[in-house]
């Protein structure tokens, strides 16, 4: 199990950006969360099996995004963090 703190910037609040990255946690089987940070960009902490973080931020950068991803990713920053215990689901907050 691995897990990663993701800021995203760009055109990405207000536009279903977390609601989008939700459902794509969820079908990768990713437990955390995503929520808006005061400074405009978006905060998501992901943890589940490397092959399914993987497919996450690729989807999270691809450009152009052809996942159906919403809004705009201008720059990314990832943070590999020691896996959190007792987290369950993931949802927005």
């Amino acid at each position: 199990m691995e897990r990663a703190l993701i800021r995203v910037d760009g055109y990405v609040q207000g536009v279903g950006f977390r609601w989008w990255v939700q459902a794509v946690a969820r079908e990768q089987g990713l437990v955390g969360y995503t929520l808006n940070l005061p400074d405009g960009r978006v905060e998501i902490d992901a943890q589940g099996s490397s092959v399914a973080l993987g497919k996450l931020l690729a989807m999270l950068f691809e450009q152009p995004p052809r996942s159906g991803r919403p809004g705009r990713v201008t720059s990314h920053a990832v943070e590999w963090l020691e896996p959190a215990t007792g987290v369950v689901g993931f949802r927005v907050r």
